[in-house]
């Protein structure tokens, strides 16, 4: 998993990132909001913690930036005393605030929380929703049905968008015991297209699952 941290204060920025990847997180490290924005649009963020109170772009613009283009968890962490900026957090997109000062542990606990909830989110794309709890695929309006590996495939892609997944990364996604088949490359190949007949208006120029010559598959983020 992998975490933007942008925060403008290097001692608290550097305690935040210390406990996180001593909980295993990868961390993006941002001292301004428009390197924040600038990191994010790398891709691969699978959850960003905030501070409000930043140069060029404060926190709550760039929660706004984000919340537009991406369902992540977000995390606002604020120096305010009162209600008012937890608030304008939340209204911005905020999932979570925490107050200055805080006990690192508690924060990590709290990014713990929502990825966990998160991995259960429904995945909302241009007219696309998934939902990993029913393994259901509406779009439009109408459901679309797919086998499981197709459904393991389309998720593994749509949690991870603008993120280019090699066919081997999708492999230890969808299969539970991927040393237990006989799993090729042409077999992802195959799921793909299958996938794209059942969800793209025109399979041969797919909107949502794009080919990376070379590399592998994205899923194209459009706004929730």
């Amino acid at each position: 998993m992998e975490i933007l941290v942008a925060e403008d204060e290097v001692s608290i920025r550097e305690v935040e990132i210390a406990y996180l990847r001593q909980a295993t997180y990868r961390i993006i490290e941002a001292d301004n909001g428009q390197a924040a924005i600038d990191a994010f649009r790398q891709g691969g963020v699978d959850l960003a913690i905030i501070d409000i109170n930043m140069p060029l772009l404060d926190g709550l613009e760039v929660c706004h930036w984000i919340r537009e283009v991406s369902t992540i968890p977000i995390i606002i962490v604020t120096a305010k005393d009162g209600d008012t900026e937890e608030l304008r957090g939340l209204q911005a997109g905020a999932d979570d605030y925490i107050k200055k000062p805080f006990n690192p542990n508690v924060l990590v606990a709290r990014v713990q929380v929502l990825l966990r909830r998160y991995g259960h989110r429904r995945l909302i794309y241009d007219g696309l929703i998934i939902d990993p709890l029913q393994m259901s695929v509406m779009k439009r309006g109408t459901p679309i049905a797919l086998t499981t590996t197709q459904f393991n495939v389309l998720h593994a892609l749509a949690s991870q968008p603008d993120t280019v997944l090699t066919r081997d990364q999708l492999i230890a996604q969808v299969y539970t015991d991927p040393a237990g088949h006989d799993i090729y490359d042409r077999t992802i190949d195959a799921h793909i297209k299958s996938v794209r007949k059942l969800i793209e208006d025109d399979p041969a120029r797919p909107q949502y699952i794009q080919t990376v010559i070379g590399r592998g598959y994205r899923f194209g983020s459009k706004t929730p």
